[in-house]
């Protein structure tokens, strides 16, 4: 096996022959012999992949190259420059082709990031990548088919596309590297079957007449090998040979096919949640095989093409494709850490990750190295993770930047207390807990129930609510169970008992989230006498987008104007989105028969805005009020933002409960400056202060809604 390993402090190439002869310190396992192929720090996390005859090994250097070494020789040559990849996460997929004499591999043509295509490339080096897919939608995931006459891989090009930078739907496709083999997979089952008589016939006729006897089964079963044919590629008419495998997009994960090409398995996420599935590709048949508990498996089949793999992360299981159940593999490993070489080693790790792919080769005028080995003092005296992911932060926080720091997520959890959905309170003294709002769609707004504000909770499960016994005691680990709560109404003097199941704290926030975006958008309506709408934009995401879009051209469509408040968002990607969503400017409108139907452009917004920020906008929440104001859609009003405006790669440790930030992508003007750690000036400055929040008083949205009035009454007057 090859592998690489920066355990020598710099990153090497290995290969590792396993013997036969057993380790009398190790019986259960054999001896293993270590030779260093390349000792060279370009060659980290480089994925290798020995040719089908083990006489080369292909490797991913410097993150961005694919390289091919003789290993009898030692020589390298190049596949690709490296021109064709610009992600930083350690490398991109690639395989070789049956024949060894091809790549498949996943490359990003034309400048347009993150959107990769397919490709295919001579193993030989100094040949151009041939671009298998050209669509401008992100495939992935190659792997050669079929005898190599085919390559399958995923595309978003069919499915729901996301609104943001993932989520998007995809697809099982296969491009034929050749006509006959197109052919071939396009024939109906009754002419497949016969033309796979006649070639078993004309390959008994050949051997016949090469060997000067009959080339039995049997003999066949006994092992004569036969020689790899070399593929035939036809570098014309990649278009009209590629073909959609699965009947619907899905959330997909890895999808391969049987060795005969009848059959494609792979993973999905459909109603029944993550299975795995079986389509046969000549009767265009899918089913479902086995529901898989959680984790995307990805899929291989064994060398002798009898069964199919599944690993996903800790779990190894096995299926037959005779018999088609899934069975576990059960292993065992024990490993005695020294926990204090572990953390100098990850130190030395996320120095290593932050020097490389830091998205600025400056780092911010940051000398690393000295920086390093200022914070590498305390390692000593770190005996835990919770330090150590404080270490980390305090570290790369001297890099000035958004997006870093290490954190700990310790597996036990912690209590988890569940809510009720309801507000109480504050000013109550007697027992129990009065009740100021039920919340909406929360556990008590349904119609059996019959709480109201001003009511009393006595009892949980029949534990009274006491200053001894907090609520919050009763309800721990209580989320999604049913629960007895005793009520008390004082108007009435009467109690009462009914059973809810409570909500977990995520689940509650979400409630009081609706809650606050309700609150805005009836006082947005009242201040304006109904000519405003508003919306707010939770995270820069796909989901967000969808409620966005679908509020401002139906419920709002008939405003004059929108307020969009983009105020507490942590980010995601949808700069664009927003960006081609609110600049549209009408042009004409659809009548019919005299009557006004609608306003083009149809699925844009048409008429004025304005957006909100704050102090708490963060990352793409940074990038989108900016491009907003700078492409001139609206003025921004509120507090100003921070400079936050990279995009990060948040990379687990060898030890899984840490994980740390490294920003690998800035956003550069044409001036040469970056968005990163430059301020956000709004255009109408206006804080919240505490004494007017607590009073449920939104200046900030107040005056948005004023400025947006003058602009849209000042422009009619102009008219």
């Amino acid at each position: 096996m090859a592998y690489a390993s920066e355990r020598t402090g710099n990153w090497q190439l290995y290969l590792a022959r396993i013997g036969r002869e057993e380790d009398p310190n190790f019986p259960n396992a054999t001896a293993i012999a270590e030779e260093v192929l390349l000792p060279s720090e370009t060659v980290e996390r480089a994925y290798p992949q020995f040719s089908p005859d083990g006489k080369e090994l292909a490797f991913i250097e410097d993150r961005n190259r694919l390289m091919v070494m003789e290993l009898q020789t030692k020589k390298v040559r190049q596949i690709t420059d490296g021109s064709t990849w610009y992600k930083t996460n350690g490398g991109f997929a690639y395989q070789w082709s049956p024949d060894g004499k091809w790549f498949a591999l996943e490359f990003i043509g034309n400048k347009h990031d993150p959107y990769s295509d397919i490709g295919l490339v001579s193993a030989a080096g100094g040949q151009p990548i041939i671009n298998l897919t050209h669509s401008g939608y992100a495939s992935e995931s190659p792997r050669f088919v079929l005898d190599g006459n085919a390559i399958l891989f995923k595309t978003e090009r069919y499915g729901m596309r996301a609104h943001a930078s993932w989520g998007s739907q995809n697809d099982a496709m296969l491009v034929f590297l050749n006509q006959d083999a197109y052919d071939k997979f396009c024939l109906s089952e009754e002419d497949y079957e016969l033309r796979k008589e006649m070639e078993e016939e004309q390959q008994e006729k050949a051997a016949e007449e090469k060997l000067g006897k009959k080339k039995t089964k049997a003999g066949k079963e006994n092992g004569e090998r036969q020689a790899v044919k070399p593929l035939v590629v036809e570098t014309e008419g990649w278009e009209d040979r590629m073909v959609r495998l699965t009947p619907s997009s899905s959330d997909m994960g890895s999808a391969i096919t049987s060795p005969d090409g009848e059959s494609l398995y792979y993973v999905a996420a459909y109603e029944a949640g993550l299975a795995l599935w079986e389509m046969d590709l000549r009767k265009k048949e899918t089913k479902l095989l086995h529901k898989l508990s959680s984790g995307w498996a990805s899929l291989d089949i064994d060398k002798d093409g009898k069964s199919l793999f599944l690993l996903s992360g800790q779990k190894m299981q096995r299926m037959s494709f005779s018999g088609k159940e899934l069975k576990p593999i059960s292993y065992h490993a024990a490993v005695k850490m020294d926990l204090e070489a572990e953390r100098a080693y990850m130190f030395d790790h996320v120095y290593k990750q932050e020097k490389k792919r830091f998205y600025s080769e400056r780092m911010h005028g940051v000398d690393w190295e000295a920086m390093t080995e200022a914070y590498r003092k305390f390692l000593p005296h770190i005996s835990n993770n919770y330090d150590f992911a404080e270490l980390l932060s305090e570290w790369l926080g001297e890099l000035n930047v958004s997006h870093t720091g290490g954190r700990y997520y310790p597996s036990n959890g912690g209590d988890k207390t569940s809510q009720l959905g309801l507000l109480f309170d504050w000013n109550y003294r007697g027992e129990g807990l009065r009740i100021a709002e039920v919340l909406e769609k929360g556990p008590f707004d349904k119609a059996f129930s019959k709480v109201k504000a001003g009511h009393i909770v006595e009892k949980i499960d029949n534990r009274e609510i006491t200053p001894e016994a907090d609520m919050s005691v009763l309800l721990n680990d209580r989320a999604g169970r049913k629960t007895l709560v005793s009520f008390y109404d004082p108007q009435t003097d009467r109690r009462w008992e009914e059973v809810a199941v409570p909500v977990s704290q995520g689940e509650n926030s979400d409630l009081l989230y609706r809650r606050w975006v309700r609150q805005r958008a009836a006082d947005v309506a009242k201040w304006s006498d109904g000519r405003l709408g508003y919306v707010h934009i939770q995270s820069m995401d796909d989901d967000s987008f969808r409620d966005v879009y679908a509020d401002i051209l139906e419920k709002y469509n008939q405003c004059e104007g929108i307020v969009v408040d983009t105020r507490f968002n942590g980010g995601g990607r949808l700069h664009e989105d927003i960006e081609v969503l609110f600049s549209g400017k009408k042009y004409f409108t659809q009548v019919i028969r005299g009557r006004e139907a609608c306003d083009m452009p149809s699925r844009r917004w048409n008429k004025p805005s304005i957006m909100l920020v704050c102090e708490a906008n963060y990352s793409n929440d940074h990038g989108t009020p900016w491009v907003y104001g700078h492409c001139g859609l609206g003025k921004l009003v509120g507090m100003p933002v921070p400079g936050t405006m990279t995009s990060v790669s948040w990379e687990q440790l060898q030890d899984p409960s840490l994980v740390f930030g490294i920003p690998i992508v800035g956003y550069r003007l044409p001036d040469g400056s970056y968005l990163e750690n430059t301020q956000l000036e709004p255009d109408v400055k206006v804080s919240n202060s505490p004494e007017t929040v607590v009073k449920g008083e939104d200046t900030q949205l107040k005056t948005a809604v004023e400025e947006l009035l003058t602009e849209i009454d000042g422009g009619a007057s102009k008219e």
